[in-house]
C-alpha cells in the first residue's frame, strides 16, 4: 500500500488513521534524512496504551526524554560490562554454538523441534511480544515518532511519522530483486561482499536496536559453526521455498520450515 502511494505522492505523504493525521516517510532518501540527519528531532515516541498498560512509560522502547536517555544510556552500558565488543564474550558465543553442534549431532537424523528449549524462547507467540512490545527495532514494520521541533512554532509538534523501514529494506533502485532472494545483492562484480547503507534490519538513527553488535556477532558465530560442520538441505526444492511472512505490520513472522542437517 505504501509503495503505491508513494509513486501517486511522492516519499512523503499523509494519511489519517482515525481521526489523527499520521505522515508516512517511504524510501531511502525520506527515512535516512528523519532518523539519521534529523534524528535528534524524531527520537521522541508516540504514546501507545497498551505498551503503557505493561512498563507504565518506562523501558528502553516505548519511554521519551531523560527517562529514555538514562534507560539507553544504562543499557549500552550494561551490555559493555557483559562482554559486548570484546573478545571475551565472543569466546562465550562460540562455546555456546559447539554446544549446539554437539547437541545436533546427538538427534541421529530424529525429527526435533528445537534442541535448546530451556535456552531460547523460539514460539511464535514469543516471537511476535518481542517484535511488538519490547525490541528496539520492529523487523520489515515501520516506526511511529513524535517530532518535536520547537522551531515548527508547534503547529506540527506531536505528529505521528512513520518511517516504512520495510520500504528501505525492498528498495528496487539498490536491490533488483527485492522479493527474492539474491546473495548478489551483496556481492561486488568479483564476488566479495560490499556493504549497503539500505540494509537497515536494525533501524538507524538514535532509536536503533542498542543490542546490534551483539546481535550481528551471535548471529555470525553461531551461523558459521553451523556451516563448518553440517551441510544444510531443505526438505522442498528451493524454488518451492515460501519466505511470504506470516504475519505483517509492527512485526513481521517468517512461516515454519524444515531443515536437514547432515554432518561433514
Amino acid at each position: 500500500m505504501g509503495l503505491v502511494f508513494s509513486k501517486v505522492y511522492g516519499p512523503v505523504f499523509t494519511l489519517y488513521l482515525g481521526m489523527k493525521p499520521t505522515v508516512v516517510l517511504h524510501g531511502y532518501e525520506a527515512v535516512k534524512e528523519a532518523l539519521i540527519d534529523r534524528g535528534e528531532e524524531f527520537a521522541g515516541r508516540r504514546s501507545f496504551p497498551m505498551a503503557e498498560r505493561f512498563n507504565k512509560g518506562l523501558g528502553i522502547v516505548f519511554s521519551n526524554g531523560s527517562i529514555w536517555k538514562e534507560t539507553r544510556r544504562f543499557t549500552l552500558m550494561t551490555l559493555r560490562n557483559l562482554g559486548m565488543g570484546k573478545r571475551s564474550i565472543e569466546d562465550r558465543v562460540q562455546e555456546e554454538a559447539q554446544c549446539l553442534v554437539e547437541e545436533l549431532r546427538k538427534t541421529n537424523a530424529y525429527k526435533v523441534k528445537f534442541i535448546l528449549t530451556g535456552q531460547i524462547q523460539y514460539g511464535p507467540d514469543t516471537m511476535v511480544l518481542n517484535n511488538i512490545l519490547w525490541k528496539e527495532y520492529m523487523e520489515g514494520g515501520s516506526k511511529p515518532f513524535d517530532i518535536q521541533i520547537a522551531k515548527l512554532k508547534g503547529k506540527f509538534q506531536g505528529t505521528t511519522v512513520i518511517t516504512s523501514l520495510s520500504s528501505v529494506l525492498h528498495d528496487s533502485k539498490e536491490f533488483p530483486n527485492p522479493e527474492v532472494f539474491d546473495p548478489g545483492h551483496f556481492l561486488d562484480k568479483n564476488g566479495n561482499f560490499k556493504k549497503s547503507d539500505y540494509f537497515v534490519p536494525f533501524s538507524a538513527g538514535k532509536r536503533m536496536c542498542a543490542g546490534e553488535g551483539l546481535a550481528r556477532m551471535e548471529l555470525f558465530l553461531f551461523l558459521t559453526t553451523i556451516l563448518q560442520n553440517f551441510k544444510l538441505k531443505s526438505l522442498v526444492q528451493p524454488k518451492d521455498i515460501d519466505t511470504t511472512p506470516v504475519l505483517n505490520g509492527f512485526a513481521s513472522l517468517p512461516p515454519p520450515f524444515q531443515l536437514c542437517f547432515i554432518p561433514v
